[in-house]
């Protein structure tokens, strides 16, 4: 089993998830987003399943900071806004081959570890 997280060192949710994989002898592949944006592909993958709104961390620091609780936000630029900072992303994005989830998802993630 090898998964892909997207996350930060950082978040408390993103350490859970990697524990949880780790705990099951996964392999886990670790995008730090700090140092490495995810790209543009990547995350129309998750906004295709989930949808952009979805990937948009509206209760994040990061949000407030650039003053887009107050803005209307269209999905592309909504879009747009998650590919320039991957600090507004929630987080963790976990892949595992084409599954994905956002979040902590431990009764999916279970699911996968089967």
């Amino acid at each position: 089993m090898e998964v892909q997280i997207f996350g930060t060192a950082k978040c408390a949710d993103t350490r859970k998830a990697q524990r949880f994989f780790k705990e099951r002898r996964a392999k886990v592949h670790f995008v730090d987003l700090r140092q490495r944006t995810a790209a543009a592909g990547e995350l129309r993958r998750f906004a295709q399943k989930f949808g952009t709104e979805a990937l948009l961390d509206r209760e994040g620091k990061r949000f407030r900071e650039r003053g887009l609780h107050v803005a209307h936000l269209s999905e592309e630029r909504i879009f747009t806004l998650l590919v320039e900072d991957s600090s507004l992303l929630r987080t963790p994005l976990v892949r595992f081959g084409n599954q994905l989830s956002i979040g902590v998802a431990e009764d999916r993630w279970r699911e996968w570890a089967q």
